[in-house]
């Protein structure tokens, strides 16, 4: 992995190459194209860009209206504002009719940082979950922000797409697939599953290197479709591995987590451990610190693996979880 960009910034130029290909694609902001990054979108198309404005359940119904046309809008804001701001707008002006409309969440998570809990969505993908008919995703690196909005203009109906703020390292080198209701596997093992969607899928690469040294074979797996969800990849995860544990920048309530647990509990039914904000609020601070605060960076990702499979931890391996990741 090396580090590249947000997957916010692989939004506004997957917008832009969508906006070549197909005359049809409208780009509503409100007020926050240099941060949502749909700014080059404005420069290239102004006359298919559309600022709304600090009005983001009026941006949504606009949206919802425009998609009756036969166009095809991208919403634009920052989670907290579409998820929770819009919500109303969201489910019965764009969902209730199945409209076509794919609503493209920014600075989701608590690494937006220093704004604090008041701008940090940890229950963004639980409410869109929730919503008859929407497709929920969370894409973890450039590649696949890219696959991903092309699929969502592809997709027949109303889409949720989660995004972040911090740069990320790239999971996948080159272009990618994507499919929305499929998962993939980045890394082989057995011991137990990490099923992880967003930057966490970078710290769960991580953490496996870790668990790696402690002769802990870990299966990678990268979720980025949250609803649809990969059905069949996550039973065999559990057959084959026995124990998951999930990961997300997100509320352990309703997320990525919830959605595996209805699975698994209902056709096999096997332990499952949930990394993620443990029903609380978050805090203002510098973003990656708040990633170690809140228990979701690699080092602790991998001391709670370790616990879940070992709960009686032997201290002398512990210190080489930081002898690791010190050298």
């Amino acid at each position: 992995m090396k580090q590249t960009i947000a997957t916010r910034a692989s939004y506004g130029e997957a917008l832009k190459e969508l906006g070549a290909k197909h005359d049809d694609v409208f780009v509503l902001d409100a007020d926050l194209s240099g941060a949502t990054m749909t700014k080059g979108f404005k420069e290239t198309y102004p006359d298919r860009f559309i600022d709304c404005g600090i009005a983001e359940a009026n941006m949504l119904g606009v949206a919802a209206g425009l998609s009756t046309t036969g166009l095809v809008p991208f919403a634009s804001t920052f989670a907290i504002f579409a998820a929770g701001r819009g919500y109303e707008q969201i489910r019965n002006s764009i969902a209730y009719p199945h409209l076509n409309v794919k609503i493209c969440a920014t600075h989701a998570g608590i690494s937006v940082g220093e704004d604090g809990a008041t701008h940090q969505a940890i229950e963004d993908m639980a409410l869109m979950r929730a919503i008859p008919g929407m497709v929920v995703l969370c894409p973890c690196d450039d590649q696949e922000t890219r696959a991903c909005i092309e699929a969502a203009y592809a997709y027949e109906g109303p889409v949720y797409v989660r995004l972040g703020r911090l740069p990320v390292d790239a999971v996948y080198a080159n272009s990618v697939p994507f499919k929305i209701g499929k998962g993939n596997i980045v890394q082989e093992g057995k011991d137990v599953a990490l099923i992880a969607c967003g930057m966490e899928v970078q710290e769960a690469v991580k953490a496996a290197q870790i668990l790696a040294v402690q002769g802990i074979r870990a299966r990678v797996v990268n979720m980025p479709s949250i609803k649809p969800i990969d059905r069949e990849l996550i039973l065999d995860c559990a057959r084959t591995c026995g124990k998951i544990v999930t990961i997300e920048e997100h509320s352990v309530v309703g997320g990525l987590g919830s959605a595996i647990c209805e699975i698994v509990s209902a056709a096999q039914p096997v332990p499952v451990c949930r990394i993620g904000v443990q029903d609380e609020f978050g805090q203002s601070g510098n973003g990656k610190d708040l990633i170690e605060a809140y228990g979701l960076d690699s080092l602790s990702i991998a001391y709670k693996v370790k616990q879940f499979l070992s709960p009686i931890l032997d201290l002398q391996k512990v210190k080489s979880f930081q002898v690791f990741t010190q050298a």
